[in-house]
């Protein structure tokens, strides 16, 4: 078995090769999709069975161990202010209610089935001041807290002020994420810097660095933060090798409660949880905390038998946002977004200038030569052919260059339905003018809304203006926020503005 020095050394001579290395299959891979469905007759009888002779018993069990495990942190945590939290490490009687705490937490887990399989060896704060753990792909992962001794975690302000879980959140002296600070992400650093590198018996701190969940298909980027001190980590690699998974929790697939009944009705479920060898990190990656993430990165995915792929949180954003619009084709824009970056027009705004500069309609439906020619784009790169080649729908070699350049216009500046409305109309209507005909306006409504020509003539009539024949934008906007079926998605976007302003 090679040892930690030597993969250590394999990886940092990769470590010119940027993730741009990662093979085609790496970057195809969507891990924010995760289905789940109980397939078989045998799964569904056992699931009702489960949930009427089992479930009750579970829940009975890890409610009651959760309120020991509360009552406990309220005692730990008696007569401390967060800023007590915050100035110095647990001492003396509180820091002897940590195991406590954990043998009740694993007991928890224990008593929802949950089977945990502990492989290698956790590393002394000495050895090892930061955890580093992934994939994350789950709301369960906070398990591990439990078996790696109540280590430090980074979590919202918001979640420490949960009258309930906050108090054992609090006993872990957490580094707070303040959301509403606009320095939160310097501060957190900061923090992170000072826990690591602090001569007091702080608890270790633990990290999962891509910042968000998926579904384990491959290892997301790496956020730098874990790796701003320059201290050796453990990597720690988690799987959840059960035959039904039903604890992947991503940003398009099954809700928590849906998950939570699915793995409380299994007669059983596994995790397993593999400590790596400390990573020392050399003179380079202590000076570049991306290239030490990268590195670790690829070690653990080494160590998972998975791919690599520069996904980011960002992209979530992104997915929630397609969701959000009900766009199509949602599991191919992140990969459209990451070639329009690569190929350069995404800096450029190459698809806005074309819409803001033309002198007609780009209502075309194009083969890969015209699409390159317009996009200015090199007909024979790889980059150039997948990009036509995921918005060829239809697969027949040609694009709807109008509805490529909607869905660009959309992802990048659209935040409601009311504003991808908007958008339809500045593209399918010539410059300067503010009403369209019914043609047009079918056009604008199956970009925006995936309407059907007859439903679009409908709303044509209802918004009609007489003297002009024509229908004008404010017109149209006012009149499907009165109809029933669209009314709800008004609504929705109008809450979502006022979240956004509060």
């Amino acid at each position: 078995m090679r040892t930690m020095e030597k993969i250590n050394g394999e990886i940092r001579n990769d470590s010119k090769t940027t993730d741009n290395s990662t093979s085609v299959t790496a970057d195809i891979l969507n891990p924010f999709v995760h289905r789940l469905e109980l397939d078989t007759t045998y799964d569904k009888l056992k699931t009702a069975f489960l949930t009427v002779a089992l479930l009750p018993f579970r829940l009975a069990a890890i409610t009651a161990l959760v309120i020991m495990a509360w009552l406990l942190a309220c005692l730990g945590l008696r007569g401390l202010t967060e800023d007590d939290l915050r100035r110095a490490p647990l001492t003396g009687w509180r820091r002897k209610i940590i195991p406590w705490l954990c043998f009740l937490g694993r007991l928890t887990y224990q008593a929802g089935g949950m089977r945990i399989v502990v492989r290698g060896k956790q590393a002394s704060r000495n050895e090892a001041p930061i955890l580093v753990v992934a994939p994350h792909s789950t709301f369960i992962d906070g398990g591990i807290v439990y078996v790696t001794g109540f280590p430090s975690i980074i979590v919202r302000r918001e979640s420490g002020l949960n009258p309930f879980i906050g108090k054992l959140i609090n006993f872990t002296q957490p580094v707070y994420v303040w959301r509403e600070d606009p320095n939160s992400r310097q501060n957190t650093i900061k923090e992170i810097i000072e826990r690591a590198t602090s001569k007091e018996d702080w608890p270790q701190v633990m990290i999962f660095p891509e910042g968000t969940c998926t579904n384990r298909s491959c290892l997301i980027t790496f956020k730098s933060g874990a790796f701003y001190p320059g201290v050796p980590i453990q990597p720690v690699c988690i799987k959840y090798p059960n035959k039904l998974d039903t604890v992947t929790w991503t940003w398009e697939g099954p809700g928590a409660l849906k998950l939570l009944w699915l793995t409380l009705t299994q007669l059983n479920s596994s995790c397993e949880i593999e400590f790596l060898p400390v990573y020392k990190p050399s003179e380079a990656e202590k000076s570049d905390p991306k290239l030490y993430a990268n590195n670790v990165r690829r070690l653990m995915a080494r160590a998972l038998q998975i791919p690599v792929s520069d996904y980011t949180y960002d992209d979530c954003r992104i997915i929630s946002k397609a969701h959000q619009l009900n766009l199509k084709h949602v599991s191919t824009i992140i990969e459209a977004h990451k070639l329009r970056y690569k190929l350069g027009l995404l800096q450029a705004n190459t698809e806005e200038n074309l819409v803001n500069g033309r002198s007609e309609r780009l209502n075309e439906i194009v083969d890969l030569h015209k699409f390159s020619q317009i996009l200015r784009l090199d007909e024979k790169d790889s980059a150039t052919k997948q990009l036509f080649h995921i918005h060829d729908w239809n697969r027949c070699g040609k694009v709807d260059l109008e509805e490529y350049i909607f869905t660009v216009l959309v992802i990048a500046k659209a935040s409601s339905v009311e504003e991808m409305i908007r958008l339809a109309f500045e593209l399918c209507v010539p410059t300067g003018s503010d009403s369209v005909d019914a043609k047009a306006l079918r056009r604008i409504l199956f970009l925006s809304l995936h309407l059907q020509p007859e439903e679009s003539d409908r709303i044509f009539r209802d918004s009609l203006t007489i003297e002009t024949n024509k229908v004008k934008l404010d017109d149209l906007i006012e009149v499907l926020g009165k109809r029933t079926e669209f009314a709800h998605l008004f609504a929705t976007n109008s809450d979502e503005s006022r979240k956004k302003s509060i």
